[in-house]
């Protein structure tokens, strides 16, 4: 069997005086997609941002391909794409200026073609030199999603990528993340929306019970 990539062990995470989760234990292979589900207020969102390393659990440890992400630090950002709540987008810059930025902020090496290729692909041609502050909340997100087409990053953290997509957006993300998967990357993710992509075979991790 193939050593796993990322170990969590134990973990324990709190807000406030509420404990979310206690005495997590998982362990992902690559060519892993996992599926994290829970009520609200589970913890599903902390989780996520925990094996980003933008939360410190009570207890517990992640580590990376046997060490610790918190001794790894910018090796372990450097395989790491985050994909939260919040799009990342700046109102002011085009949809090219954001995945410049981002590309330069992940440590990717990206040149311009490859970003209008990645917005033509996502279904933004016409609309990448424009400041992302005219589009829908939908385009904002397709521009933040483009980042996934450009990464190098072995693990994507997704917390709720299928919302504010159209049919199409939906599955072309499933696309993309299913090949990331299939290239021996790793996928955690939350979605409210019942796709396709979360009811085949993936490994399931369900908070709250």
């Amino acid at each position: 069997m193939a050593d796993s990539i990322l170990d969590v062990t134990r973990l324990e995470c709190r807000r406030g005086d509420r404990r979310l989760f206690s005495g997590l234990d998982f362990s992902l292979d690559a060519g892993t997609l996992l599926h994290v589900r829970g009520r609200n207020g589970s913890g599903k969102t902390t989780l996520l941002r925990t094996l980003c390393g933008l939360f410190t659990p009570e207890h517990g440890e992640i580590r990376w391909q046997g060490e610790s992400i918190r001794h790894l630090g910018e090796d372990y950002r450097r395989n790491l794409l985050y994909f939260g709540h919040l799009n990342g987008i700046k109102g002011d810059l085009t949809g090219i200026e954001n995945l410049a930025v981002a590309a330069t902020l992940d440590g990717d090496q990206v040149d311009r073609s490859a970003i209008w290729d990645a917005l033509q692909r996502i279904g933004l041609k016409g609309f990448e030199d424009l400041p992302t502050r005219m589009l829908s909340q939908g385009q904002k997100k397709r521009v933040a999603l483009a980042r996934l087409i450009l990464s190098t990053a072995k693990l994507w953290v997704l917390d709720e990528p299928f919302t504010a997509l159209d049919t199409d957006a939906v599955t072309l993300l499933q696309g993309l993340i299913a090949a990331h998967v299939a290239d021996g990357g790793l996928a955690v993710l939350t979605t409210h929306q019942e796709v396709p992509l979360t009811s085949g075979q993936v490994a399931r991790l369900d908070l709250g019970n």
